[in-house]
């Protein structure tokens, strides 16, 4: 014998009914008869062989088998939607424009990317890496979305995670005696730059700029030849160079806030990315990352 199959129309009237605990404005509401979502529900209860109301001239109450029975409609008629709007979205389509910080761009996004685009393949990501201090400003004209990084709990956008600034060297490096420290940093405008030179100012430590570029990889192969120290996040430190903390010399550094900053006017197809880098950055963070941190937490400590 095979099952009774369930009508999502059907469905649809006998919630509305139930909530309504009428037939006339529930017709008003669906937009029908009061004939036609009588026999609707006639239909419904035929398929269940239950009846699903008790009616009396003056109030229409939920049987004992209606009850058991709304919990499941509102559930199905919620899948029913959700999968409906998973496959409009699929035909979205467009080009989003990503501003995102180098370490990031190589470690963190690149495999949100592509679990993304493997759901709405119509969708083209443009990919700009580099310092995130002046991108958000120039939202909607170069970018569509920027993950940026801004001092801890003074960042604008909406807050994704809290990385901790590490000083970092190559694994043989003694700087306790280097005088004056040779650092190896990013251009002017990045915060991490900043924050090394008011530290190492603080701490009264005399140092020297050895080198700068924008280039993330350029900075940490200098560091790991042991010719500088240099300042990376502990969630994407990496794994060629060792962190260095007070007990080698170095002043303590801030923490800083990732944020995600989304264009006026965003298209749905922005849309969907930014909320599937929000929730993937902000709530399940990455293996490489969550490795990457817990390595290096545990060298300097």
């Amino acid at each position: 014998m095979s099952m009774p199959s369930l009508d999502p129309d059907l469905l649809k009237a006998f919630v509305v009914v139930a909530d309504q605990r009428s037939f006339t404005r529930a017709a008003v509401m669906l937009n029908r008869t009061q004939s036609a979502v009588s026999m609707q529900i006639k239909r419904l209860e035929a398929r269940l062989d239950v009846e699903l109301f008790n009616r009396t001239k003056a109030t229409v109450d939920l049987s004992a088998a209606g009850e058991r029975l709304l919990g499941y409609a509102r559930r199905i008629l919620a899948l029913n939607e959700e999968a409906v709007g998973r496959m409009a979205e699929r035909k979205i389509e467009g080009v989003v424009r990503l501003g995102v910080m180098d370490d990031y761009g190589i470690f963190i996004v690149p495999p949100l990317l592509a679990s993304f685009l493997a759901g709405y393949p119509r969708i083209h990501v443009e990919m700009e890496t580099g310092l995130t201090s002046s991108m958000p400003a120039r939202l909607g004209e170069a970018y569509d979305l920027v993950i940026a990084m801004h001092p801890a709990g003074r960042g604008e956008g909406e807050f994704l995670r809290r990385e901790q600034a590490v000083w970092a060297a190559g694994p043989s490096q003694a700087v306790e005696a280097q005088e004056p420290l040779p650092v190896a940093l990013y251009p002017q405008g990045c915060l991490f730059r900043k924050w090394a030179i008011e530290a190492l100012d603080s701490a009264k430590r005399p140092w020297r700029l050895a080198f700068v570029s924008h280039s993330l990889a350029a900075v940490e192969s200098v560091a790991a030849q042991g010719l500088a120290v240099t300042v990376v996040k502990a969630g994407t430190f990496p794994s060629k160079l060792r962190p260095l903390s007070d007990r080698d010399g170095m002043p303590r550094l801030p923490a800083a806030d990732i944020c995600l900053h989304r264009a006026a006017n965003l298209s749905p197809a922005g849309a969907l990315l930014a909320d599937h880098l929000r929730t993937s950055i902000s709530k399940r963070p990455d293996e490489v990352s969550l490795s990457r941190a817990r390595d290096s937490v545990a060298r300097v400590t």
